[in-house]
């Protein structure tokens, strides 16, 4: 099969969905589904016109094949940008190998992640030789790192197994944006990103996330070259993600962690490269005192707050520390840019960190100054201080760099945006409002699950309410007796980290002697590990598995077939109003004459609950319950919109009617490989 041009997508779609066309031999066990094709069409009509599309399409629809097919037959350079890595190298490894085979097209794909995701040569040299490596275990991963490198052809670190993501030791072999040499660095010709970058641009068909997207966004904005190709079509696959992700770039910030790197790296070069020409470590000491000096300011504050910063200092704090710490931050970099300025052209190491010193002293400058109007700033603390200046969220800068861009070249390009959960309401104004697509064309299409007979849900009447200090314990207690009598296949999803903590611990507690359930809990192993051995439920003679997750465990987690019957969610998700961000968005709509609660807060609560129900079921013979710890959803009067955003399942109104249920659960096993598998 040869591509058909964007002028005639129709039929060839149709036929590519067809009982008998090509999909059925691309997928296993393919098998028509309405709602598939009816996207698969609106795809191709918007390739053809060009345009703004916003699709969701519930679990099992196949969204993946909706959008590649169209888009692959339509012979037109296509970008693919996903929200999470693990679904980039699902497309690039398996989707589109088996689609393009199948339909016999001669088509070029890359996978291009950012620059943190790659090995710099330069970078593992420079490490080998730096005295400071956090421990023991570093220097043996480095070791394996060094090995790898000699037989990696992509130098994407995915590719090593063993290597834990949160190993202190990937920072200092990976480069960033600030820390790059460019084409003055001694390996470029050798570089994986470039490498990665010249296959992207020679490509029909490109593969990347969304945080790469958004900075290639802030790159073009300053006038740099641009990292992505031109293209005409471009795809948001977890398009739920694309406001909070782009709003991260399109601001600014200044953290402790980029001065005390900016130190090591300069102290670093100094003493390789120009030894007692500068005295490194008075100039690196002043960068880390005012680092150090600055995060003293706001003292023993609890980890991951976020403290308002609508005045000339963060709320809590004192003004004229906070201002004589920001000055401080300033001179100490104004002091290193003045002794890069004499080495400079020693070693393009020393431009590079001379750039990085003046980009510096520029944000200390600007977070000295007043907040930008439209934006809104606040102080993340932790370990290390993160400054933050944010727009409320990517409107402007889709409408004015995407969509209007060149006036006549935009009107013909297409730009489709899918999730399984894209909002509440018919326009999806949970999703279309804040991403400037107003004026898109908006899709739904529904799961071709039959959730009233596959699942069921339950809200306890006899726990206390979610605010009562006994709320977490009610809650570990109920998820240990249902895990006891599944086996465990059961996932306890939080809303917060003290509600991890406290519902983790009490089951540990629980099943620690009689070890008949395994608890996993967020934290102890790396994520991929947990999900691994959630998936191997009780097999090959283990016990089955309850695990306690929050954050990104909500959505993104695909465990189909008996490892998991269970979902319990703690509390409603809905937003914390004492967040700067909330803050400020629940603000900026009630000036405008409208109920922050209703146009925001439960917006967000029942596109979270969506996310977190969808755990659940994810092929077509899937059983399960989900149970809902927060009467809040039976009682008040919002809870009926919240419930109407989840899939249709039926209603255990009854303790007895729950444990009924979960006792034909424990009863049966259902299969988790004769389903056809949507893609």
């Amino acid at each position: 099969m040869t591509s058909v041009g964007a002028c005639g997508l129709d039929d060839p779609v149709r036929d590519a969905f067809a009982p008998d066309g090509v999909l059925s031999r691309a997928a296993e066990q393919f098998r028509p589904r309405s709602a598939q094709t009816e996207m698969a069409l609106a795809v191709a009509r918007t390739i053809r016109c060009g345009g703004a599309l916003v699709v969701e399409a519930g679990t099992g629809v196949g969204k993946t094949f909706s959008y590649l097919v169209p888009a692959l037959l339509s012979g037109e350079r296509v970008l693919l940008s996903t929200a999470t890595k693990t679904l980039q190298d699902q497309l690039f490894g398996r989707d589109l190998p088996r689609l393009v085979a199948a339909l016999g097209l001669p088509v070029r794909t890359a996978l291009l992640k950012g620059r943190a995701s790659y090995l710099c040569l330069h970078r593992m040299e420079s490490a080998r030789q730096d005295a400071t490596l956090p421990d023991r275990a570093s220097v043996r991963a480095l070791a394996k790192i060094e090995e790898w490198a000699l037989v990696t052809r992509t130098g994407d670190l995915a590719e090593l197994p063993g290597l834990d993501e949160r190993s202190a030791l990937i920072p200092l072999v990976t480069s960033t944006r600030e820390n790059c040499l460019g084409g003055q660095c001694p390996k470029f010709r050798s570089c994986h990103v470039n490498l990665a970058r010249r296959e992207a641009l020679a490509a029909d068909v490109v593969v990347i996330n969304h945080h790469l997207f958004f900075a290639d966004l802030a790159v073009r904005e300053s006038g740099m070259a641009e990292l992505l190709p031109t293209v005409r079509v471009t795809i948001f696959d977890e398009a739920h993600q694309l406001n909070e992700t782009g709003v991260q770039f399109l601001g600014s910030n200044l953290t402790t962690g980029q001065l005390l790197d900016f130190g090591r790296d300069m102290l670093a070069a100094g003493l390789q490269l120009a030894r007692g020409l500068v005295d490194w470590q008075q100039v690196v000491s002043a960068v880390e005192r005012a680092a150090r000096d600055l995060r003293l300011v706001v003292g023993r504050k609890v980890p991951g707050a976020r403290l308002r910063w609508v005045d000339e200092a963060p709320d809590q704090l004192d003004p004229d520390e906070w201002c004589r710490g920001l000055e401080q931050v300033r001179d100490a970099c104004s002091q290193a840019v003045a002794a890069l300025a004499t080495v400079s052209e020693i070693a393009p190491d020393f431009i590079r960190l001379n750039e990085r010193a003046e980009e510096l002293v520029a944000r200390a400058q600007r977070f000295g100054a007043a907040c930008a109007p439209g934006a809104v700033r606040w102080v993340d603390v932790g370990t290390q201080l993160r400054l933050v200046e944010s727009p409320l969220d990517i409107a402007r800068a889709i409408q004015d760099k995407l969509l209007r861009v060149g006036e006549e070249e935009a009107s013909t390009r297409a730009w489709i945006f899918t999730s399984a959960t894209l909002g509440d309401d018919a326009r999806l104004t949970w999703f279309t409002e804040p991403c400037g697509l107003a004026q898109a064309e908006v899709l739904r299409v529904g799961s071709p699950f039959d959730y009233a007979s596959q699942a069921a849900v339950h809200v306890p009447r006899e726990l206390v309410r979610p605010n009562d200090p006994a709320h977490s314990d009610q809650v570990a207690a109920l998820a240990g007796e249902a895990a006891r009598r599944l086996g465990g296949r059961t996932m306890v999803l939080t809303t917060t980290l003290r509600a991890l903590r406290t519902i983790g611990e009490a089951l540990q507690r629980r099943f620690e002697v009689a070890g008949e359930v395994e608890v996993l809990v967020q934290g102890q192993w790396p994520k991929r590990r947990l999900i691994e051995r959630f998936r191997e439920g009780n097999s090959q003679g283990r016990p089955g598995c309850v695990l306690v997750a929050s954050a990104s465990f909500w959505e993104g987690v695909d465990v189909p077939g008996a490892a998991l019957q269970l979902v319990i969610i703690d509390k409603l998700p809905f937003p914390p109003p004492g967040d700067p961000l909330v803050e400020a968005r629940a603000q900026r709509l009630e000036a405008q004459g409208r109920s922050a609660f209703n146009d925001y807060f439960v917006p967000e609560a029942a596109v979270a609950l969506k996310q977190g129900a969808g755990r659940l079921i994810r092929r077509e013979s899937d059983q399960g319950v989900l149970v809902v710890c927060d009467t809040r959803l039976a009682t008040m009067g919002y809870g009926r919109r919240l419930l109407a955003a989840l899939p249709p399942m039926r209603k255990l109104v009854s303790k007895a009617e729950f444990e009924e249920t979960l006792e034909r659960l424990a009863g049966a096993t259902r299969p988790s490989t004769t389903d056809p598998a949507p893609t």
